[in-house]
């Protein structure tokens, strides 16, 4: 997204809401605010076995109107047009309840829920009052601009991205997301409608609607989801279908080689059980019926593959465990620049297992998995390292195996706090009998430097490293501002459609800025880049130019 649209974002048009003079938002309070009242902290009073009383709830409009930086005709105008969150949107997210024990854990995992949520710019809890063993709760948050209309644009690889368009995050306070944009790519061009309602019935549960006409074929998907949304959660239970159509592409020496039709249904219903958290540990248990039947045709004159992949009607009953750790760290200028961000730094792991039945239609009985696992650690000199390690597949019928793979590393290295060295390790193998699936590196795969699919293969590595720079700069208290020197270098090879041209490692430098939209709910990092291809052929720029907004630094 351009600045410009950025702008516009900041201070497009929305309903109108009148607020009372003896109704003006207060700044949110500082948790200094209550030791000066002589208020025990929440650690204090969960060893005392304080009770809960009052949960007063306040939402806050974009500006803070009593901060003099933010007392401007603009910001003024803004939360002026702007519908601030019902407050129930908040309440129906607070893990802690009156009458109950103050539960550290319950408060800060509150917060941690209510900060991954974008329409929430800063959220404080805070205790007000305590008397006789009743401490009083005050939860304030502060709303971000999420009404998005415009145009925004991005390029990377060679390629421009498109989309115009309106999304409102927060329609009428209601935390419902409503949105309809019309996109272009290299691949396609679409339209995309959009309703997502995350609250319902009881808060937790997620209503979505999704329709895209393509150029080449449409998407439809529906999903009703209640999930494991915090550690204490008991039971979780959804379904979801899908209609998928449109063109694959087979892509050879960064070109296209051939095109097929992909027509895939899909659904799945489950249901999930757990006892909560125990000590410091989560397990989780789920049962469910998955759906899926994918059907490959050529495609009137356009080149078709050497080989289509194989048609396949699957009908599966499913077993899915999950462990999760309670570890989660708060830290700022990692990812994004001078805002909150919560790291899992505890063990995580889920196993899927699946066996699909000719009995309930399936075309072939065939085993299927999903693996995953994931672990972060501190390291003796300040840095952090996370790590993810994944599998997926299907087997027991060659002509149908498939199994894909991934891993990564992250390291983050400090060496003080407004720089910070960046560190990357990925890899993937795909090993598919049918010939669908590729890896990629290029312009939007990790190689900056470098078309968009420049490499494909059945292998794939890319290492990257930025020395990157958070400033304080705080322009019209709308965007932050960092920067990022890096270095990439990468692979992809083997498999029936491995480059026969520019094989081997790829490397490239470059530098660019980062700027984050702070005070809009689509507050991901802007990227601009200048990268240097290091192995260069004759065909391709000495430089290239990369717009993209991303949700990380």
């Amino acid at each position: 997204m351009s600045c410009l649209a950025l702008a516009v974002c900041a201070f497009g048009p929305a309903a109108a809401q009148e607020i009372p003079p003896d109704k003006a938002p207060s700044p949110v309070p500082e948790a200094a605010s209550a030791a000066d009242k002589k208020i025990p902290s929440f650690t204090e009073l969960e060893a005392a076995g304080a009770i809960v009383g009052e949960i007063r709830v306040h939402t806050d409009n974009i500006f803070d109107i009593q901060n003099e930086r933010e007392n401007g005709v603009l910001y003024r105008a803004a939360n002026a047009i702007h519908i601030q969150t019902w407050p129930s949107v908040v309440r129906d997210k607070i893990l802690f309840k009156s009458g109950e024990r103050v539960s550290v854990h319950a408060i800060e995992e509150t917060e941690r829920l209510l900060r991954t949520n974008r329409i929430f710019y800063e959220v404080s809890i805070v205790p007000v009052a305590y008397h006789d063993g009743v401490v009083d709760v005050e939860v304030r948050t502060r709303d971000t601009w999420t009404l998005q209309p415009g145009l925004s644009a991005s390029r990377s690889g060679g390629s421009n991205k498109t989309n115009v368009g309106l999304t409102e995050a927060n329609f009428l306070g209601s935390g419902i997301l409503v949105a309809a944009n019309r996109f272009s790519d290299p691949d396609r061009t679409g339209i995309l409608y959009q309703v997502s309602d995350p609250h319902a019935f009881d808060g937790w549960t997620s209503i979505n609607y999704s329709l895209a006409q393509l150029s080449d074929g449409e998407n439809r998907t529906i999903s009703v989801n209640r999930p494991f949304y915090a550690l204490d959660t008991r039971w979780a239970a959804g379904v979801r279908t899908a209609q998928d159509d449109r063109l694959n592409s087979v892509f050879e020496n960064g070109s296209t080689l051939a095109k097929y039709r992909h027509r895939q249904e899909s659904a799945d219903a489950f249901g999930g059980w757990s006892r909560g958290r125990v000590g410091d540990w989560v397990q989780r248990y789920s049962v469910g019926l998955n759906y899926q039947k994918d059907a490959y045709n050529t495609e009137g004159d356009l080149p078709a593959p050497a080989q289509l992949p194989t048609d396949q009607t699957l009908v599966t009953p499913y077993f899915l465990y999950q462990i999760v750790q309670d570890n989660y760290e708060k830290y700022k200028n990692l990812d994004l620049i001078e805002r909150p961000e919560y790291f899992v730094m505890g063990f995580q792991s889920s196993v899927q297992l699946g066996r699909s039945l000719t009995s309930l239609g399936s075309t072939q009985q065939l085993w299927l998995y999903t693996l995953s696992a994931s672990d972060g650690y501190k390291v003796r000199t300040g840095g952090i390292l996370l790590t993810s390690v994944s599998s997926s597949g299907q087997t027991g019928y060659g002509p149908l195996d498939k199994q894909a793979n991934d891993g990564s590393i992250r390291f983050y290295s400090r060496p003080d706090s407004r720089t910070l060295i960046y560190t990357a390790l990925s890899a993937g193998t795909v090993r598919d009998a049918t010939g669908s699936v590729q890896l990629f590196v290029g312009g939007d795969t990790g190689l900056r430097g470098y078309p968009r699919n420049y490499q494909s293969g059945d292998n794939r590595v890319v290492f990257n490293v930025e020395d990157r720079v958070y400033t304080d700069w705080y322009p019209f208290r709308l965007f932050r501002v960092g920067g990022a020197v890096f270095y990439d270098l990468g692979r992809a090879w083997g498999g029936p459609t491995a480059n026969t041209e520019h094989t081997g490692w790829l490397s490239d430098v470059g530098f660019g800025l980062r700027i984050l939209s702070a005070r809009s709910a689509f507050g991901n990092v802007l990227h601009l880049d200048l990268a240097f291809p290091l192995n260069r052929d004759p065909n391709i720029k000495t430089v290239q130019f990369l717009v993209q907004t991303q949700v990380t630094f």
